[in-house]
């Protein structure tokens, strides 16, 4: 196996363990906390509360993300990031109000550093021919997380109508337990470099690389983030964010609100995260097997089709899920009596729409920032997490209705702005490739007209 696609499979396996914990966490979080809070009173934690602060401060810390890793390295910056992770899930242990909202703080700092990594050591492991691969195989290892957590989170809820402290404590120690390995295969990652200068007696690479000080890598990031085309790809970022905190942490919730459902209803919060994880997984695994295909046809087909199987999901879930889900147990019912196989296909299409997204952003970035996939990746980051805060501060107020009425209306700006800059991208290509046959054309003739003269 080549090397640096090899480093993309550790880097996947780091990052699936680590999120199985994550996710699942984030797809239970609301449920979990409702019921700590009726068992202790004294626990006034909320869920949608502790998401908005993590994707907050999250937002904030991306700005310093290019700055740290200029000092720790992608690696380096990964594993810190992971062990706030780790944190964050061990503090479920110990249900404190405090404890809860400084432990959304620490991981909303992590999660800068951990995804600012991962995306600069993607790209250093990646070409323009591999990048589309790369990132299709590694959004479709991240997102088994959404599988396995969840498929034991469905199994461990069986039956309940209420998460007792037992139940909840497994949980949280299997999740515990399933973060340290992640974070064992983040330290096995070995050292990557960009692009090699030269080769030695033996082969082996070597590589020059200008050092960047914290400054100005903090400087080249507000530099790119006010080009046009990073402003316009803003849009698509914003939409992600809100898309990922609908799925990730509002959409599960509702249907486990939803007790028209039956006596299950909790129990498909679970299930709902194995059926976005499955979609995420299909997507990222389809899109990485024709990676080369989307590099010669274009990003703009996937991300279309994706917003397509999104506007579709929002329409399935109006008429599925009460306007009020989002506020906690409810007896109401939409246009239809609650479907629990129309709830999980929902969650499906969310999960797949989210992977043609996704995967187009980190072939986008990395093919066409290669030289600057620090500063590109946290700018994105910064604006999906920003979104994403607004959404979980709004998520616990808007009716389910407004909320769809949003994330359609992002979809349409997002996807427009994507296919703006990827049509410019490609029509920069093709003038490029077009003088360089000019070029080589008079380069032919001169040497021509020279042999003719001698």
């Amino acid at each position: 196996m080549n090397r640096k696609f090899l480093n993309v499979i550790l880097l996947g396996f780091g990052f699936m363990f680590v999120f199985t914990a994550f996710q699942t966490m984030g797809n239970i979080e609301k449920t979990v906390l409702d019921s700590i809070s009726q068992d202790d009173p004294s626990f006034t934690g909320d869920g949608y509360t502790s998401l908005a602060i993590i994707y907050a401060t999250l937002a904030l810390c991306n700005w310093m993300a290019p700055s740290i890793i200029t000092i720790t390295g992608p690696r380096g910056a990964m594993v810190i990031g992971g062990t706030t992770y780790l944190f964050f899930i061990v503090t479920f242990l110990f249900p404190r109000t405090w404890l809860l909202y400084v432990a959304s703080v620490l991981i909303g700092a992590g999660a800068a550093a951990i995804w600012t990594g991962q995306g600069n050591y993607l790209t250093l492991n990646s070409d323009a021919d591999t990048i589309s691969r790369n990132s299709g195989v590694f959004w479709a290892m991240l997102q088994c997380s959404m599988f396995f957590g969840n498929l034991f989170v469905f199994i461990k809820f069986q039956g309940k109508t209420h998460i007792d402290s037992e139940t909840r404590n497994v949980v949280f120690g299997a999740l515990t337990g399933v973060c340290v390995i992640g974070l064992l295969f983040l330290m096995l990652l070995r050292p990557a470099k960009r692009m090699p200068t030269l080769e030695d007696a033996k082969g082996d690479i070597v590589t020059h690389e200008v050092a960047e000080t914290p400054l100005e890598a903090f400087k080249g990031a507000l530099k790119l983030f006010c080009t046009r085309d990073m402003l316009l790809l803003s849009l698509t970022f914003i939409y992600t964010g809100v898309e990922l905190s609908f799925f990730s942490g509002v959409y599960s919730s509702s249907i486990g609100f939803t007790l028209a459902m039956g006596e299950n209803a909790k129990q498909l919060v679970g299930l709902s995260g194995v059926f976005i994880g499955l979609g995420e997984v299909l997507g990222g695994a389809l899109f990485g097997i024709l990676g080369s295909k989307t590099t010669r046809w274009g990003r703009d087909p996937i991300v279309i089709m994706g917003y397509f199987i999104h506007l579709l999901s929002f329409f399935l879930i109006f008429i599925n899920l009460p306007t009020v889900a989002p506020f906690g147990d409810t007896e109401e019912v939409s246009y239809i009596t609650p479907s629990p196989p129309l709830a999980m296909f929902c969650s499906f299409l969310l999960g797949f729409g989210d992977a043609c997204f996704n995967t187009q952003i980190y072939s986008i970035l990395g093919g066409n920032y290669s030289d600057n996939s620090t500063s590109a990746f946290a700018l994105f980051k910064f604006t999906q997490s920003l979104a994403a805060a607004a959404c979980f501060f709004y998520s616990s107020k808007a009716l389910l209705s407004v909320q769809l009425i949003v994330l359609g209306a992002l979809a349409s700006l997002g996807t427009a702005a994507f296919c703006r800059v990827e049509w410019a991208a490609r029509a920069r290509a093709r003038a490029a490739a077009l003088d360089l046959d000019k070029g080589e054309t008079t380069t032919h003739a001169l040497a021509d007209n020279a042999l003719h003269y001698d």
